[in-house]
Parts: structure tokens; sequence; C-alpha cells
């Protein structure tokens, strides 16, 4: 398999929202991403985003729903926030920081729901130990954020 292109994973995500101007400014102020990328079209609408974390994390935001499908792009109709589905979600998305804790801490000053307090989860000596929390964002989609406390013994990382 060859090397992703440079400044890009391996994989990355796509999140919809109902408002994802307010979305990105949001993700930004409450779990640390930062703009990489906002293609804006007319009135300010979102046409495309791309938000970093950290060195190696990437997803991008952008509108889902009729009102941002068109000939060339009738997928965005399939597209749609937790918040038009009576907050359904088909994926989380897990992120490491560096300090669960405090992180959480943040998201919830910004108003994030967090849902799983920190907790020490331990898989045993086989495997690792974490500390995560799970949160809601402002239109219900679904993050962990995982603390690395242990590697298995046999991890070379």
């Amino acid at each position: 398999m060859k090397k992703a292109p440079a400044g890009w994973p391996r994989i990355s995500s796509s999140l919809f929202y109902q408002d994802p101007a307010k979305a990105i400014d949001w993700l930004c102020r409450a779990f640390g991403f930062t703009v990489r990328l906002k293609v804006e079209g007319a009135g300010g609408r979102i046409e495309h985003s791309e938000l970093e974390f950290g060195d190696d994390g990437l997803i991008m935001v952008g509108g889902g729903g009729e009102e941002y499908s068109s000939p060339e792009k009738q997928w965005r109709a399939r597209a749609a926030s937790p918040a038009a589905l009576g907050g359904k979600n088909t994926q989380s998305l897990c992120l490491f920081v560096d300090d669960v804790d405090a992180h959480c801490a943040h998201a919830k000053a910004a108003g994030a729901k967090v849902f799983y307090e920190p907790k020490n989860s331990d898989y045993g000596a086989d495997y690792w130990e974490d500390r995560s929390y799970g949160a809601f964002d402002l239109e219900g989609h679904m993050w962990w954020f995982m603390q690395r406390i242990r590697s298995p013994k046999s991890d070379a990382r």
C-alpha cells in the first residue's frame, strides 16, 4: 500500500451538521480542533472544511440534507446530523489526548454533554489501560477521548 498524501492520515471521517459553521467554531473551542481549510459558498454556507487535531488527526465538517444537495452532489441529501435523526448515531469518533480530565473539564465548560465521566479501563497486562470519557457535541455526534495510562509490556512503541 502506498503512503497517504503528505498532510493526510490514511483514514479520515466526515461529519455532517445542520449548522456546520457553528459546529466548526464549537469543535475548535470545546474539543481543541484547528481549522486547516474552510470553503465558504454563498451566504457563508460551508461547502467543505478540514479540521486538524494534533499533528495527525483530521476530520471534515460540512452540511447535510436536501439543502446541501445539488445535481452533482446528490449524495449529500443522505447525509445528516444526529440532531436531524432524533439523536441517533451511526459512528463515534475516538481521539487520544494528553490529559483526559483537563480535556473533559474544558469540553464541559464549552457545553459538551458528557455521558461517560472520566474512568480508567484496564484490559490486563497483555493489553493496556486507558482513561477515557464520552461526550456529545452540540448536534449530538458521539465522541470518545482517551489517554493511555499503560501500554502492553510487549508494545515496542
